[in-house]
């Protein structure tokens, strides 16, 4: 009835990224910006579906991606919202 499931497709990777995909998508997304994700496995030559490379960017390859632990400051306020609306 709808379209087909994006990952469902034949022929597409699944599991792990390699530090050789990585660099072709970071490349790409900072060559180009971003733009439509369903294009993106096309343009940069990578067997995934758009959605794998919008969630490995989005959750992973990002320059402004802050890793680490939660500083201080960030650590109080979520203990002070979780005082004030509980578990939602």
């Amino acid at each position: 009835m709808g379209r087909q499931p994006c990952c469902d497709k034949v022929g597409l990777k699944k599991g792990p990224w390699t530090a050789e995909e990585d660099k072709k998508l970071i490349d790409f997304i900072l060559n180009n910006g971003q733009c439509c994700w369903r294009a993106v496995p096309k343009l940069t030559g990578l067997l995934r579906c758009g959605k794998s490379c919008r969630l490995r960017w989005t959750n992973y390859l990002r320059p402004d991606l802050k890793r680490g632990l939660l500083s201080e400051y960030e650590e109080k306020m979520v203990i002070d919202l979780h005082a004030q609306l509980g578990n939602r």
